[in-house]
């Protein structure tokens, strides 16, 4: 028998919902909310500090001369953070700037000391002579 809503109906009987489905409704909710908070965490990119490549853009234009890196052009470059900057070919390596990164033995610099950006490059080591070689940019934390 259907009801309508002129029926007289106990109020007890309607809306009443046994304490442990509702329970369980909210657990399983609460469960749910949960998981999508940690996948949601897990899909966050992490930030990248670009600064590095920044520089490197910045000092590759500044080095730069017919699209090859002048090495003698690295004492013209300006200072406004504490910043490396090494020219390196199989031959010999050019290291100038401000901050405290001090290279490991391989010439390498420690990531943890500061953020590094690499890129290929072509060196004029004298004048008619290039080489390939390699721009290394740390910007020091």
């Amino acid at each position: 028998m259907s009801r309508w809503s002129g029926d007289s109906t106990d109020g007890a009987a309607r809306a009443a919902v046994e304490p442990i489905a509702a329970l369980v409704g909210v657990l399983a909710v609460g469960a749910g909310l949960a998981f999508y908070v940690v996948a949601l965490d897990a899909a966050t990119p992490t930030p990248v500090d670009r600064s590095a490549d920044a520089a490197l853009d910045v000092v590759e234009r500044e080095l730069t001369v017919g699209g090859i890196v002048r090495p003698s052009r690295r004492h013209d470059l300006e200072w406004q953070t504490p910043v490396t900057v090494e020219i390196e070919t199989d031959r010999r390596t050019w290291r100038t700037g401000l901050g405290g990164a001090v290279p490991r033995p391989a010439g390498e610099l420690d990531p943890r000391e500061a953020v590094v950006a690499t890129r290929p490059v072509s060196v004029a080591i004298r004048p008619g002579e290039t080489v390939s070689g390699r721009l290394r940019v740390a910007v020091h934390r």
